[in-house]
């Protein structure tokens, strides 16, 4: 089952394919869709909507997960990733793919198995569980990696459930 997973931003809208096979997590692509900082914003979210939208009609995932926004210090950023998240999640749905959101607690409880789980340590068990030399880069894909890693596993219990 492949997931695209999203970590959503303005500036930087992190993206991950994970293929679920079995009791194998498989790394298909990672990365990120960036905009110019000098653009307005509609420019710039209608580049995150093309890019992930342009990736959708390439690799045809199965779900789409998006990390859900945590709380800000910064009321402008938090709007601003609140709109990135809003533009992901319409892209998904254009593409009439199932939308699944995770709050970042929730990842980094499927990750690594700690919620309160730093960025590092988040990253390092990405590297791990995806079998790679590396913690992909930059962090914005590793996040998304980490997103759609999480969806993938509660995916499966959900169905080894029944719910």
């Amino acid at each position: 089952m492949l997931t695209l997973g999203i970590d959503p931003g303005t500036a930087i809208t992190g993206y991950g394919l994970v293929e679920g096979r079995g009791d194998r997590l498989i790394l298909v692509e990672c990365g990120v869709v960036t905009t110019p900082s000098g653009d307005p914003l509609p420019r710039r979210l209608q580049a995150v909507y093309v890019g992930l939208t342009r990736l959708m009609q390439t690799h045809h995932p199965v779900h789409v997960a998006v990390e859900e926004i945590f709380f800000s210090q910064n009321a402008r950023t938090a709007l601003a990733v609140g709109q990135a998240r809003g533009v992901a999640l319409l892209a998904a749905t254009m593409m009439d793919v199932p939308v699944f959101e995770y709050t970042p607690l929730q990842v980094k409880q499927a990750v690594t198995g700690y919620g309160k789980a730093d960025k590092a340590q988040v990253q390092a068990m990405v590297r791990v569980l995806l079998g790679l030399e590396a913690i992909p880069q930059p962090d914005d894909a590793a996040d998304a990696l980490a997103v759609a890693i999480c969806h993938l596993h509660s995916h499966t219990l959900r169905q080894k459930l029944g719910l």
